[in-house]
């Protein structure tokens, strides 16, 4: 219990010094910074995003059907068996006149454009023929091919010698000197390099989501293959060069590269597909080429389909717009503000949990909405740091909540009974119960009958232990009773109710504490005559109702939680009139406020030291009684 009673102790320190709303907004401050730095850098929960957008577009892929009009010629295994394709072509990989004399079918019906998914270089040194046969097809300008970009590659070329067709064009801060390293389709002549990069774009964990039109380096624009076609047929596109694909759950027009190459090479017979006005895509999906890559609804996706993909997304104009970058910031903000809010209104834990379900589902709800207008959002990093807000700032009030209790149970233990201690626990009783004010109390003083002269024939440690027993007693009754103990002032007793825990009958409750006094005191009185023949005990009590000033009177070394004012000066007059009339006297504030709650005697008017008008007393009676007796001989009063 010591290290987490330490603990507590500092936190109730630094909530004393900074107060609950400043810790709060400390620690909001924290989680602000910490949200900003992740999601504009450090990007660690981007893994989160990334994982659940993936699951939503797979979900989403399910409802859509690719164009018809963009053509997958697929390069798939049942074409590399086929037996004519074996006996025409042999085995993979194909004369590249096998390529030049489907292209040259393919153009014949004017398709809006080609990609060669095939990479051509080195060149075919032992037979030129086939790549004069394919440069002869490739001078339709529909047809581009692919070039590699090896970025850490020693061997580079100067930009500004790279060939017009290429598409690669100098910036108005090109570097003229400027060096890439690039794999050319070499088996073509220069002038036909109509070409851009097929490099496959990925992000940090390895899955590709996104494709380029194209990307500048050194003041550079270097083309990516579905940039030229797009400025081909001027499709639309988006403003910055890297887009998010949206991908489509049915398959693409597939067309077997055997049958469409057999077919243009029989004589009267039909292409499987009508190429007119398509863009055709030509690439290999058979396992042993091995042109795959992962994505989020594959992770064996075919090469050529993210191309198609691509393609198709721009023809259709629904690529995938990115939500603007300051939404999940400003989200993960809002709850990062209304969880504080919350905790430090000290509202339950459950509404904050409940209002981030609601926000989850809602957002969620609208990130599947979004995708219907072409438009990515996904919520869940900000999701994820406003669960984070929620623990944090949930250990934040349980901590200054047990801190508080602490804290109150080492203030007030020594003063009050455990159970009111334990009430303590909202910060506005704290509050009130710390800062000195003027309450309205009702105030007991108790003091022991003919004590010096019991001294004087005792031994001291006698006297000692029988005032520690009486002490005991009495303070107990007193906290049964909801009083608190304010100190012992020789042998007696001083205690009040209505603070530090606003009491509505705290005159009530002190009148049945001094009953309940009275008898534990004929109780003590005759255990104490057996174990000391001869002595007899009395005590008078006086009580009084009124204002006073509440709160902790002391040093920094020594602090009494006590009350002062003449409520307390009246109230310990009251106690010195009880000799020879009863033992216990109430005045009237205090006979008003129990209103019916006991039977009294009225003694009549006393005359008070320190005031100018005399004060009425009355005596409360164990049981209660309708109708109040009158002392005769006190009607007259008596002095104190």
């Amino acid at each position: 219990m010591a290290e987490p009673a330490r603990s507590t102790l500092w936190l109730a320190r630094l909530r004393e010094r900074l107060g609950r709303r400043a810790l709060y907004a400390l620690l909001g401050a924290l989680l602000a910074l910490l949200t900003l730095a992740d999601l504009t850098h450090w990007r660690a929960l981007d893994a989160l995003d990334n994982r659940a957008g993936d699951a939503l577009l797979r979900w989403d892929a399910g409802r859509r059907t690719p164009p018809r009009d963009v053509v997958v010629v697929d390069i798939d295994q049942p074409s590399l068996v086929d037996p004519q394709m074996l006996e025409v072509a042999g085995t993979w990989s194909w004369p590249r006149a096998i390529h030049a004399e489907l292209l040259t079918a393919l153009t014949a019906h004017q398709p809006r454009a080609i990609v060669l998914d095939i990479i051509l270089s080195p060149q075919d040194r032992l037979h030129p023929e086939n790549d004069a046969a394919l440069a002869q097809a490739m001078h339709d300008e529909r047809i581009f091919v692919p070039m590699i970009l090896l970025e850490d590659s020693a061997r580079q070329a100067p930009l500004a010698l790279a060939p017009r067709v290429m598409g690669i064009r100098a910036g108005p801060h090109a570097d003229p000197q400027a060096r890439y390293g690039i794999d050319a389709p070499i088996a073509l002549p220069p002038e036909l390099w109509r070409t851009g990069y097929i490099n496959f774009i990925k992000d940090a964990d390895g899955i590709g989501r996104s494709i380029e039109l194209g990307r500048e380096t050194q003041g550079w624009w270097l083309p990516h293959i579905i940039g030229r076609i797009a400025e081909l047929l001027h499709l639309p596109g988006p403003q910055a060069p890297r887009f998010r694909l949206h991908w489509y759950g049915e398959p693409f027009t597939r067309i077997p590269y055997a049958k469409a190459y057999l077919a243009a090479q029989t004589e009267g017979a039909a292409l499987p597909f009508d190429p007119a006005g398509k863009i055709i895509v030509i690439g290999a999906t058979a396992s042993g080429l091995l042109d795959f890559v992962p994505t989020p609804v594959n992770a064996t996706t075919p090469g050529p389909f993210v191309l198609a993909t691509a393609l198709a997304n721009l023809q259709s104009d629904d690529w995938l717009r990115e939500a603007p970058g300051w939404v999940n910031p400003a989200l993960a903000l809002v709850l990062i503000v209304a969880m504080g809010v919350g905790f430090a209104a000290r509202a339950s834990p459950v509404w904050p949990a409940a209002m981030l379900a609601a926000v989850a589902l809602l957002t969620l709800g609208m990130a599947v909405l979004l995708l219907r207008i072409n438009l990515y959002w996904m919520p869940v990093s900000p999701l994820a740091m406003g669960a984070l807000a929620l623990l944090a700032f949930g250990l934040l009030s349980s901590r200054l909540e047990m801190a508080q209790r602490h804290h109150v149970q080492a203030m007030f233990s020594r003063f009050v009974d455990p159970r009111i201690v334990n009430s303590l626990s909202e910060e506005r009783q704290v509050a009130q119960a710390e800062v000195s004010a003027s309450r309205e109390v009702t105030v007991l003083f108790s003091d022991i009958r003919g004590f010096t002269s019991l001294s004087e024939h005792r031994k001291p440690e006698e006297i000692v232990a029988l005032l520690n027993r009486y002490f005991e007693m009495q303070v107990q009754v007193i906290f049964q009773h909801g009083g608190t103990l304010d100190k012992f002032i020789g042998d007696a007793i001083m205690a009040f109710w209505g603070a530090p825990v606003a009491q509505a009958d705290h005159a009530q409750r002190a009148v049945r504490a001094a009953l309940g006094m009275s008898e534990a005191l004929e109780r003590f009185a005759a255990e104490v005559a057996r174990e000391l023949p001869g002595t007899v005990l009395e005590i008078g009590i006086g009580i009084h109702s009124g204002p006073a000033v509440i709160g902790f009177l002391g040093t920094s070394q020594r602090l009494d939680y006590t009350a002062i004012g003449d409520t307390v000066n009246l109230g310990s007059r009251i106690e010195g009139c009880t000799k020879g009339i009863a033992r216990i006297l109430v005045s009237e504030s205090t006979r008003a406020l129990c209103g019916d709650a006991f039977g009294f005697i009225d003694h009549g008017a006393f005359s008070v030291k320190g005031r100018e008008q005399q004060v009425r007393l009355h005596e409360p009676l164990p049981t209660m009684r309708r109708t109040e007796k009158t002392a005769p001989a006190a009607r007259e009063g008596g002095a104190a």
